[in-house]
């Protein structure tokens, strides 16, 4: 079993670029946190020089990965000047995307809950009044192509920057985009790190009040990733009614809240079946998941969403429900979501 002192051995090796000392002597390593088949290490750079701490990086992955059985190794680095006494990543905390208001991301703690449809709903129902854009950070089951109707690539810049595709009043990217839909991602961990920050840093995204973030499922790289990178506003969990989902909903929660990213509050989906004939509503789904996550972590339950047929394939026609349906029940709750979100960020 692999401790802190053992790891802070393997760093002894790594000189800082340039110098014959190591980064251990130096006194930059801040933290390191084992957690089952991964390892956080916090380091306290007062350079900016981008090309040192991407080389940092490089090297301190290689020899972990190298040396030990860990699968994902974080690395964090953050300024002396900003240092604090948490163990969360901090060096995303100082920054934020330019021309970016608010960052929300729409998380869950496992597949098949209905995040994607929410979070295009619920960005289509901000953007009647506000400049919004979606980012799809999925990469291994991007959904936004099929949502959006988007079969198209996005624009490059002379300068190698990716204009992002716009569509129903909204900025719109996807690494489906990208790859195309049918691809598969066959990928490993820093790949996948390395090319969701590449969404941050070369999207020419502009000027918008909410970026909403569709996250895979789970507690991955690509979380990892961006709490080190961005300086979100805050998260929102989604979840169904039964108590499988209430298991895993419960990681995400507390994972948000231990790289101190505050969750604005809870979605529940799935939550019913209104018949369209005689207007009876059956819980498909048993249990209350949504209730008792909130009260759990003292965050409100910003709405509960039914089962649809129609909202179904309003997704699979690439055509948001909100905007196809204004009028309905499941478009009057996206409003009253939206409108809490707006009060909480």
């Amino acid at each position: 079993m692999m401790n802190q002192e053992s790891i802070l051995n393997i760093l002894k090796s790594i000189k800082y670029p340039g110098y014959t000392r190591d980064i251990v002597s130096f006194g930059m390593i801040k933290n390191i946190e084992v957690e089952s088949d991964i390892v956080n290490i916090t380091l306290s750079i007062s350079s900016n020089d981008k090309y040192i701490k991407n080389q940092l990086r490089k090297m301190i992955e290689t020899e972990i990965l190298k040396n030990t059985n860990f699968k994902n190794v974080g690395i964090f680095i953050i300024q002396p000047e900003i240092e604090n006494n948490t163990s969360a990543p901090t060096e995303g905390k100082s920054q934020n995307i330019s021309g970016i208001k608010k960052i929300i991301a729409i998380a869950s703690g496992k597949g098949g809950v209905g995040k994607s449809t929410i979070s295009v709903n619920l960005a289509s129902k901000l953007s009647e009044n506000y400049r919004v854009g979606i980012l799809d950070l999925d990469i291994y089951g991007p959904s936004l192509p099929t949502l959006t109707g988007i079969s198209e690539s996005p624009r490059l810049t002379q300068e190698k920057k990716i204009i992002p595709i716009e569509k129903f009043g909204m900025k719109l990217m996807s690494f489906g985009f990208i790859s195309g839909n049918n691809t598969p991602a066959i990928w490993r961990g820093p790949m996948v790190a390395r090319m969701t920050q590449q969404f941050f840093d070369d999207v020419l995204w502009g000027d918008l009040d909410y970026l909403i973030l569709d996250l895979p499922p789970g507690t991955g790289d690509i979380q990892l990733t961006l709490v080190q990178k961005i300086a979100l506003t805050g998260a929102i969990i989604v979840t169904t009614p039964q108590q499988l989902a209430l298991l895993d909903v419960q990681k995400g929660s507390d994972m948000f809240k231990k790289v101190n990213t505050p969750v604005l509050g809870i979605i529940e989906n799935m939550t019913h079946f209104e018949c369209p004939h005689c207007n009876e509503i059956s819980e498909i789904f048993p249990g209350s998941s949504g209730d008792i996550e909130s009260s759990r972590i003292d965050v409100p339950l910003l709405g509960r969403i039914p089962i649809s047929p129609q909202l179904a394939i309003s997704s699979d026609n690439g055509k948001p429900f909100v905007f196809e349906n204004p009028d309905s029940t499941i478009a009057k709750e996206y409003t009253e979501i939206s409108k809490k979100i707006v009060d909480l960020s």
